[in-house]
């Protein structure tokens, strides 16, 4: 599908359908196509929102996972949006994590999807070995549970990214910066309903990170998704999806 991206006031981002707003928050090689099934099965009930996230575009010094998550309160003022449903996959649920610590009174729920935040299993130190499409291609296959999922177009994408000096060095700095924050000691100040919908099979943001989550976050629900990897919402979005419609039929 092909979707307008809108630029606006230097915001780029993506809307489409009417109602409740559900913000769904990219990951760091996420790109638009990961909520394709999302977008589609929503558009029809709420306004589905995604903005492009500026990992990219931010000065060096500041690249971390606390601007991205002032440019989401800045988006959010700017379109007068009003208790969202945030959606976070990976880096996206961190960053929608801290968003939600600091404008609690903003969100009205959050499901969070391989997030990080406690803890993840990253590119590590093997990261920059940039020019081997095979390396590259091999560190997005783990991504799924399915090595298939792993369409050349995305491991083309990942493969640009990592080859870009000006990217390659916002990217290691984004995750070094959300190794760095850790949220262990903040998440029992989150009273919002969160639902924790986890891939089986997530080789990034394991199981126990998913139970933990669980476990410090007050009112969270945890649904797993079998034979399923790190971005549930791409590699099984049947499963996603029903979780998901559950889950805001009971908020």
């Amino acid at each position: 599908m092909e979707y307008i991206i809108k630029e606006e006031k230097g915001f780029s981002y993506i809307e489409e359908g009417e109602g409740e707003v559900l913000l769904l928050l990219h990951g760091l090689m996420g790109a638009l196509s990961n909520w394709e099934g999302v977008i589609e099965e929503f558009k029809g009930k709420y306004k589905v929102v995604i903005p492009m996230l500026p990992i990219y575009d931010l000065p060096l010094l500041t690249t971390g996972v606390k601007s991205l998550a002032k440019y989401v309160h800045k988006f959010i003022k700017y379109k007068e949006f009003d208790q969202v449903i945030l959606l976070g996959n990976s880096l996206g649920g961190h960053v929608g994590l801290i968003y939600a610590l600091s404008h609690q009174e903003m969100v009205k729920a959050l499901v969070l999807t391989g997030s990080s935040g406690l803890y993840e299993n990253a590119f590590g130190g093997s990261f920059p070995k940039r020019e081997s499409y095979d390396f590259i291609k091999e560190k997005v296959q783990i991504t799924f549970f399915d090595p298939e999922t792993a369409t050349k177009e995305l491991v083309d994408e990942v493969y640009e990214i990592v080859n870009n000096r000006h990217k390659v060095i916002r990217i290691l700095a984004m995750a070094k910066s959300a190794i760095r924050h850790n949220m262990s000691k903040d998440l029992s100040k989150i009273k919002i309903p969160v639902a924790l919908i986890w891939g089986k099979n997530d080789k990034i943001t394991p199981p126990e990170v998913a139970e933990e989550f669980n476990l410090l976050l007050p009112d969270s629900e945890l649904t797993w998704i079998d034979q399923c990897g790190h971005a549930p919402m791409m590699e099984r979005p049947k499963e996603f999806n029903e979780t998901l419609v559950k889950f805001l039929e009971k908020i």
